[in-house]
């Protein structure tokens, strides 16, 4: 997806306040930065879609805490 539908949804999804989409659409922001090879951008939407995930309480807190903690971005939580 390109990066400017990729923002469009973003900011879609936080006009609305839905979180599980949020989760969605940065999870995948970060899977194509990190295909990019870059590792801080990547990181910076990891750390968005955690955090919305664990505003939602969504069950993606757990693997995304994981690819956090693989980049050395996080300490490992238990959920």
């Amino acid at each position: 997806m390109d990066t400017v539908a990729l923002d469009s949804l973003l900011l879609d999804a936080h006009s609305r306040n839905d979180h599980a989409n949020l989760v969605y659409y940065y999870t995948l922001a970060a899977d194509e930065r990190e295909r990019a090879g870059d590792t801080d951008a990547a990181c910076f939407y990891l750390t968005h879609a955690f955090v919305f995930a664990l505003e939602a309480g969504a069950p993606e807190a757990d693997a995304l805490n994981a690819r956090l903690v693989g980049y050395g971005r996080a300490h490992s939580l238990d959920f």
